[in-house]
């Protein structure tokens, strides 16, 4: 017994369909490849260039009702800008919130903050830093 082929003779009929799909998916994946890649480096560059303030919690001490925190901030000169500091207790409740206000000329600023805490904290935690 022989078997039958179902394939169309190589050449006769032009390409199929299914090599066309398989073009257009690899021509739209590509062209989708190339604007998600634009999209991510547009928005990194707009994060980091737009970023004029950016700080490093360095240390933290707590206390009954307070964290003193050690920030080193970087800035641009003349940039006004607060970075926001928290304090949690051991069962996760937050327990202090404040924003810290910088300014001047300086661009490396070295201080020591004091976070003002309900209750005894037993962290810190850097939340964020924003030029105004």
């Amino acid at each position: 017994m022989s078997t039958s082929s179902t394939r169309l003779p190589e050449g006769r009929y032009g390409r199929s369909s299914d090599q066309r799909a398989d073009r257009t998916l690899k021509v739209v994946g590509g062209v989708l490849a190339v604007l998600f890649t634009a999209l991510i480096g547009w928005f990194g560059y707009h994060y980091v260039a737009q970023n004029e303030i950016s700080a490093e919690l360095i240390r933290f001490e707590t206390g009954q009702d307070a964290v003193k925190v050690h920030l080193e901030v970087h800035k641009d000169a003349g940039v006004v800008g607060y970075c926001t500091v928290r304090s949690q207790a051991s069962d996760g409740a937050e327990v202090g919130r404040a924003d810290f206000r910088f300014d001047g000329d300086a661009t490396r600023i070295d201080q020591v903050v004091t976070l003002r805490t309900t209750s005894p904290g037993t962290s810190a935690e850097l939340v964020g830093c924003h030029a105004e």
